[in-house]
């Protein structure tokens, strides 16, 4: 499939092989495992900071394996994080900062332009999907104005 704002094909990449049971050398311990997401998480780590710390500290190579469960559901499950998806957060992180680029002096950089229009786009999208699925308000609309309160 190609790619949406790219005038090429997708990559493509190799898959992890599929396992159904963590290694025996791992760190099996759900309890403490949970304990270092909570930990972390309550640090202001993010899912993918937490789950490298996981893997080259702690000996835990996934964390589906140990819990049955990503670390985003663990954090979610104990009210840790923002109020925003991560994902979405980040999306509109980089959206604040192609507004100041644009705001302060750059008004004439095309380019930048239209990469905060594809950035909204995928904000406008993901919130679609985050309101289907219950973990945004139905009313909740983007709005270029308040998005650096959103974002602080």
């Amino acid at each position: 499939m190609a790619r949406m704002y790219k005038s090429r094909k997708g990559k493509s990449g190799s898959s992890r092989p599929h396992v159904s049971e963590a290694p025996e050398w791992s760190n099996t311990d759900v309890k403490a495992v949970t304990e270092l997401i909570l930990d972390l998480g309550k640090e202001g780590r993010t899912t993918a900071e937490i789950g490298t710390i996981l893997r080259d500290q702690h000996a835990v190579p996934d964390v589906r394996l140990v819990l049955g469960k990503r670390i985003g559901a663990v954090l979610l499950e104990n009210n840790i994080g923002g109020t925003y998806p991560e994902d979405m957060m980040n999306l509109m992180r980089q959206a604040v900062g192609i507004i100041n680029h644009i705001g302060s002096g750059n008004h004439k950089d095309l380019h930048n332009k239209r990469s905060l229009e594809i950035t909204e786009a995928k904000i406008r999208r993901l919130a679609n999907y985050y309101k289907a699925e219950g973990r945004l308000p139905s009313e909740w609309r983007y709005k270029r104005e308040e998005l650096r309160l959103m974002v602080e």
